[in-house]
């Protein structure tokens, strides 16, 4: 059985999801996980990552908490 990794196909279409840890890229035709909600798409996986470029900083909270400390 032959795998593919759907990051590989830009002719399919990506959602953003946010938790409260921050954003994911998730792929529209997989089952969205438990704990995330949809923010944007489905959209082509360039409209995606031009909407993730709109935010200052992608880096999740967890992380940027840490580094305040």
């Amino acid at each position: 059985m032959e795998q593919s990794n759907p990051f590989d196909r830009p002719e399919s279409l990506f959602l953003i999801l946010q938790n409260p840890q921050g954003y994911s890229l998730w792929p529209a035709h997989c089952a969205q996980p438990a704990g995330w909600q949809q923010v944007y798409g489905p959209a082509a996986l360039q409209a995606c990552n031009e909407w993730l470029t709109g935010w200052q900083t992608l880096t999740p909270a967890h992380f940027a908490t840490e580094r305040e400390k």
